[in-house]
């Protein structure tokens, strides 16, 4: 891994550690607990998987490899 992908794989941590404890933050701030929903349960569970997925799969490039290859050349 080079330095510049270590960089950016910390900076994403560091935001992710941030973004994390704001949302303790404001939850011990709250004034009334929040009633589960199935739908945002759901769609939270669920949604960042799914994204990840179509994500993936608009950028996976298959190699091609030589024509031949895997081939006897009998």
């Amino acid at each position: 891994m080079t330095l510049s992908k270590i960089g950016a794989v910390l900076r994403l941590w560091a935001l992710a550690l941030a973004l994390s404890a704001a949302l303790v933050a404001a939850g011990e701030r709250w004034p009334e607990p929040l009633v589960p929903r199935g739908g945002a349960i759901g769609a939270l569970l669920l949604g960042p998987p799914l994204l990840m997925t179509l994500w993936l799969l608009r950028r996976w490039r298959l190699q091609s490899g030589a024509p031949d290859r895997g081939e006897s050349s009998e």
